[in-house]
C-alpha cells in the first residue's frame, strides 16, 4: 500500500491533522481519504493521531472559561468581523496559506494537545495578573517516577505547581490495541482509587495528564493499562509508580 507519487506522501502528511479534527472540506476530505488507502505512513500517522485526539478531552478536568477572558476574545472577534465588512466580500479567502495553518496544527497534536492548551491557559493568567499589577511565586516540584516498560527507556515524573499536578511521561510505548493508560491514586495499604485521566502518548512516546482530585493523604499514583474508557479496579500491574 504505497502512493503512486513518493513526493505526494511528504506533501500530503500535514493533512492528517485537520483530518482528523475534521477541519478538511468537503473535497479535501474526499481526496484525502482516497490517498489513505494507497499510503501506509499516512495511514499510520492518522491512526496515531486519532488515538492522541480521543484521549485529549479525558485528560484535562473541565473547567469555566472566566468572563473577562471570555469578553477580549470575543472583542478580538468582533473587531475582526468590522475589519472584514470593511475590506469587502471575498477578504477573508484563503490564497494558499492553508499548509502553514497545518504545519502549525500538527505539532500541537502530536505534541499533546492538553498540554499546549495548558501553556495558552497560563499565558493568559500570567498576562491578566501582570495587568492587575500583582504577581504571585509558585513553587514548582518535580516528582521522578518508577517505570517498567521493558525494551523501552521510557521516563516519567510528576510536575507539581501549587495545588496542579501533572503526569509527564516520555519514549512511553503506546497502549495496546484497544486499550489506554489510567491513573490511579493509593493511599496507605488501600486499594488504588480509579480517576478519570486517562491518556496515551504521540508516536514518539511522549504524553501528558492532569492529576485530579484532592491528593491529601496520597502516597503513589499509580498508572495501568486499561480497556478503552478505564476500569474501576486494575486489570493490569502498574507500569509507571509515582511516590508522592
Amino acid at each position: 500500500m504505497t502512493p503512486k507519487d513518493p513526493g505526494e506522501c511528504e506533501r500530503r502528511v500535514l493533512d492528517a491533522a485537520p483530518y482528523v479534527l475534521g477541519a478538511l472540506s468537503d473535497e479535501e476530505l474526499e481526496s484525502y481519504s482516497a490517498h489513505l488507502l494507497g499510503c501506509a505512513e499516512c495511514a499510520t500517522e492518522v491512526a496515531t493521531l486519532q488515538t492522541v485526539a480521543d484521549s485529549l478531552a479525558l485528560g484535562v478536568p473541565p473547567a469555566r472559561t472566566p468572563d473577562s477572558v471570555r469578553m477580549r476574545v470575543m472583542a478580538v472577534v468582533n473587531g475582526e468581523a468590522e475589519l472584514l465588512h470593511a475590506a469587502g466580500h471575498g477578504a477573508d479567502r484563503p490564497v494558499r496559506a492553508r499548509p502553514r495553518w497545518r504545519a502549525l496544527l500538527q505539532p500541537a497534536l502530536t505534541a499533546g494537545g492538553a498540554l499546549v492548551a495548558g501553556l495558552l491557559i497560563g499565558a493568559l493568567a500570567i498576562n491578566s495578573g501582570s495587568n492587575n499589577g500583582s504577581a504571585t511565586h509558585v513553587r514548582t516540584q518535580t516528582i521522578e517516577a518508577l517505570v517498567s516498560t521493558p525494551g523501552y527507556h521510557a521516563s516519567a515524573a510528576l510536575s507539581k505547581s501549587g495545588s496542579h499536578v501533572e503526569l509527564v511521561v516520555s519514549n512511553m510505548p503506546a497502549p495496546p490495541l484497544g486499550r489506554i493508560y489510567e491513573v490511579w491514586l493509593e493511599r496507605g495499604t488501600q486499594a488504588p482509587q480509579p480517576t478519570d485521566a486517562l491518556f496515551s502518548v504521540t508516536s514518539s512516546g511522549s504524553g501528558s495528564v492532569g492529576i485530579p482530585g484532592d491528593l491529601a493523604g496520597v502516597s503513589k499514583v499509580l498508572v495501568t493499562s486499561e480497556p478503552l474508557g478505564g476500569s474501576l479496579q486494575p486489570t493490569r500491574p502498574p507500569v509507571i509508580v509515582a511516590s508522592v
